[in-house]
């Protein structure tokens, strides 16, 4: 009889423990409010209201609120309650995270669930996909028309340091000027001549080159003047444009060119050229129109031809490279030391 005695309280004991523990596997320790429940520490339920739920917070909050308490050790125990108070608030109030802790309730035993979509929720940005998706795109448009702005202008500064065409436009500049002094003297309006410094004249003579420069060049490649087409923005308003004008181009290649095998006219030829040297549209485009005519002139569309002639280019770079005298004096640094004795002292 004793025996059983303490086998009942044993066995008492246990389903105590185990159901007590199994009442606290669904508050979990740092998500929600902890191992307090967020509907008793607003003295709700459940099945209360939205304006319910905020109600009694407000009601609470005015006790509970640090300020009321002069003394540190209450103030102190006022602060942690009121973090508690809203922080339960805070989850109650909102649809979603009350959906899921609800969820965490419900189904103790998902504990790495309950995590992933405690922390998923308070980790996901606050601000709508979409704007930051436009105002990305904004940031990367104003980027790059900025970025086309200064290759251009570095275009135009470098043209105007080359004697050639800084000669030539001031030669233009000159003539416009006289010119315009003839007109003015026919029209009885002579150009006033008051007394201009070096300076303002030097500036004034530097804009008109600018000018002239900017209107009789044509650059073209990646330091082409910008246009607003070239915007990432541009580019995707127009892309299903863009598609479709590809299919049809691509369509058209074959029927033309593999089916009805018509001659290829210019634009293909440096079309396959371009494709052959592997290079852009815009570096292709930046090439001179002599060396374009060359690549017409060697058949550069042929396949063998563009083989050939690349085999030759490699030939000609390999000879001047071998006079080179740099290139000599690396290639017997090489040979006597190797890769491994290079330092930075050397």
């Amino acid at each position: 009889m004793e025996i059983s005695s303490k086998n009942a309280l044993l066995l008492g004991s246990f389903c105590l423990t185990f159901f007590l523990s199994v009442c606290n596997a669904q508050l979990l320790e740092g998500i929600y409010c902890g191992r307090e429940n967020c509907y008793d520490v607003l003295n709700v339920t459940r099945d209360s209201t939205g304006s319910e739920v905020r109600r009694m917070y407000r009601r609470l909050a005015k006790k509970t609120h640090p300020d009321l308490f002069r003394d540190e050790e209450q103030k102190k125990e006022a602060e942690e309650k009121f973090k508690l108070l809203a922080n339960a608030y805070e989850i109650l109030r909102d649809d979603e995270a009350r959906k899921d802790y609800d969820y965490m309730l419900d189904n103790p035993s998902e504990y790495y669930s309950h995590y992933y979509r405690y922390y998923r929720r308070r980790m996901a940005p606050k601000v709508d996909v979409r704007l930051v998706l436009i105002v990305t795109i904004s940031v990367i448009s104003i980027i790059q028309y900025y970025s086309l702005w200064q290759r251009y202008d570095s275009a135009i500064k470098y043209f105007m340091t080359v004697p050639k065409y800084r000669i030539k436009a001031m030669e233009i500049a000159a003539e416009q000027q006289r010119q315009e002094e003839v007109n003015g003297v026919k029209n009885g309006k002579p150009k006033s001549r008051n007394r201009v410094s070096k300076a303002e004249l030097k500036e004034e003579q530097e804009r008109k080159i600018r000018q002239i420069i900017e209107e009789k060049m044509d650059i073209k490649g990646a330091y082409a003047k910008p246009k607003i087409s070239d915007v990432l923005w541009v580019q995707l308003i127009i892309l299903p444009y863009t598609l479709t004008k590809y299919v049809y181009w691509y369509s058209s290649w074959i029927w033309r060119f593999t089916i009805m095998r018509q001659p290829y006219g210019d634009d293909e030829k440096f079309y396959l050229i371009r494709k052959y040297m592997k290079v852009g549209q815009w570096q292709f485009d930046g090439l001179d129109d002599h060396e374009k005519q060359s690549y017409l002139d060697m058949e550069l569309w042929i396949k063998e031809n563009f083989d050939e002639w690349k085999a030759e280019q490699e030939e000609e770079m390999k000879a001047k490279l071998a006079e080179s005298a740099r290139h000599k004096s690396y290639r017997r640094y090489m040979k006597n030391h190797g890769p491994g004795r290079m330092t930075f002292e050397d």
